[in-house]
């Protein structure tokens, strides 16, 4: 029976494909952490609240990249190159989405309305975060590898969406509003085909590392093309809406240790 169990428990069970999992899953999050370093180094004056929250937002991303690493250490692989149509950072930077490189590159401190587009592509992309990290916690929390692991990072993950929540509605009630919810649709729809594309990209490459048949590989293939026309026609709407999180000032500590692994 084909299930987001049993194909996941397919990858984690053959050492290449898991090593590309986890190589690019340490890839997006060391980019990830990076990205709110610089952010967090070039908050505005009158948002400095936020910068000790981005930059655990970031030390958070670095652990999770860490975390993954030292999975593929513990059964003695090494990490792989990321494929340039894997690579889900860098393919909604290139969309337009988020932030530049080249602007976090420069010294100069970020504008309000640049906090929005921050905090707007981190809600959605922390949306998807958070879904597949549930997922993997739902069959593989208790997994005896990486089951400590997949709790960790699928706890941090909804720290990190509620953060996005609660700071966005701030702004919202300050007057940015409008365009809030202008950015956050643009992200989304974006992110939808992105993740579309990368999904289709990685069970590309899984396929033939674990030898799965034509048919297989285009019954997984029309699946993603079925969640992609889902989000497009509705499903980007949960990746838009903002509501008070229970759990309020998700980062306002520090990060907690990365897991040791033998």
């Amino acid at each position: 029976m084909l299930s987001a169990k049993s194909l996941f428990q397919e990858i984690i069970d053959d050492d290449e494909s898991f090593a590309l999992f986890c190589s690019i899953a340490a890839g997006g999050e060391s980019q990830g952490g990076w990205e709110n370093a610089r952010i967090a180094a070039l908050v505005p004056r009158s948002e400095r609240r936020l910068a000790p929250r981005i930059a655990r937002h970031g030390a958070d991303e670095d652990k999770h990249g860490r975390i993954f690493t030292a999975l593929m250490r513990k059964r003695g692989l090494d990490p792989v190159p990321v494929p340039p149509d894997a690579d889900y950072t860098m393919l909604l930077e290139q969309g337009g989405i988020g932030l530049s490189h080249d602007r976090l590159r420069a010294e100069r401190p970020l504008t309000v309305q640049e906090v929005v587009t921050y905090l707007s592509h981190s809600r959605v992309t922390e949306q998807r975060a958070a879904e597949q990290m549930a997922l993997l916690r739902r069959h593989f929390g208790d997994h005896p590898d990486i089951g400590r692991a997949v709790r960790m990072i699928a706890d941090d993950e909804d720290g990190h969406l509620a953060y996005c929540h609660e700071e966005l509605l701030r702004l919202a009630r300050a007057g940015h509003a409008p365009a809030i919810r202008r950015t956050l649709r643009a992200c989304a729809l974006a992110e939808i085909r992105v993740y579309r594309d990368v999904s289709l990209a990685v069970m590309a490459r899984m396929g033939r590392l674990l030898g799965w048949s034509r048919a297989r590989s285009a019954v997984l293939a029309a699946g993603i093309h079925a969640v992609y026309v889902w989000e497009r026609l509705a499903g980007w709407r949960r990746m838009v809406s903002l509501e008070m999180p229970e759990r309020r000032d998700a980062l306002g500590g520090p990060a907690t240790a990365a897991p040791e692994y033998a």
